[in-house]
């Protein structure tokens, strides 16, 4: 006996200028489920207005199974069973995706230039991160020093580091993948490094505040702690390194 049909109806927006993407996600989500989907295009403006007012609603799309309105994406995951994004939840996403990155971007370049799990792949690795981070933080500036200045003790008394710290950044972090000119990419890598680790220790374990890290822009939601405090912690450690090696080599 064959299962009964499932079946769904969808009211979402494609326009000339703008096709909903949560439309589209509740169309693949609904497919995916199993149900057959009557796809109802709204292609302008008034009609868009027209159904959200015989409706009740504020927001496209919409879905209605059985003759139910299950309402919009949100609503629609959750009928099923779908986790929903909370976008004011803390998460270490944007940093795990960095740290991931880069690594494999270190491992990558070790064997390009014939070389595995040497110390050098672990300075690419260190460098490399910095870099990522730095376009993190650049891609908005004044979204990052706003955050930035709220833990940071040197930014707190000189505004315009904060300005200058993505800029510092990513200057020690390109140098150190070049290997070169290590008198200027050690100090400065120290400098910002050390700083940044004393200002994470003293607001998050000194004065025990919650707060959100800037480390990978300022429209993040990665709470400050001991992952802003270990980046710190190994950038200045890279940097005293590049300067022993420089000395002893």
């Amino acid at each position: 006996m064959k299962p009964a049909r499932k079946n769904a109806v969808l009211y979402r927006m494609v326009m000339k200028d703008h096709i909903c993407p949560f439309g589209l996600k509740s169309l693949d989500l609904l497919k995916r489920e199993g149900y057959e989907v009557e796809d109802h295009w709204l292609k302008t403006r008034r009609e868009t207005d027209r159904f959200q007012s015989e409706h009740g609603v504020d927001k496209t799309p919409q879905t209605f199974i059985d003759g139910t309105r299950i309402g919009g994406n949100d609503d629609l995951r959750r009928f099923f069973g779908k986790p929903v994004k909370d976008p004011s939840a803390t998460t270490y996403a944007p940093v795990i995706a960095v740290f991931l990155m880069t690594a494999l971007m270190s491992v990558a370049t070790s064997f390009a230039a014939g070389t595995l799990a040497t110390p050098r792949t672990v300075e690419w690795f260190i460098a490399f991160s910095m870099c990522v981070l730095a376009i993190l933080k650049l891609r908005d500036l004044e979204s990052f020093s706003n955050m930035f200045l709220g833990y940071d003790v040197l930014a707190r008394r000189w505004v315009r580091y904060a300005y200058l710290y993505p800029f510092g950044e990513a200057l020690a972090g390109v140098l150190m993948i070049a290997g070169i000119l290590v008198w200027i990419s050690a100090p400065i890598a120290l400098f910002i490094g050390g700083i940044g680790a004393w200002s994470v220790f003293r607001a998050v374990y000194v004065e025990g505040r919650q707060l959100k890290c800037a480390c990978v822009g300022g429209d993040s939601n990665v709470p400050l702690g001991f992952v802003s405090l270990t980046e710190n912690l190994m950038m200045s450690a890279m940097a005293i390194w590049m300067i022993v090696k420089a000395v002893l080599l």
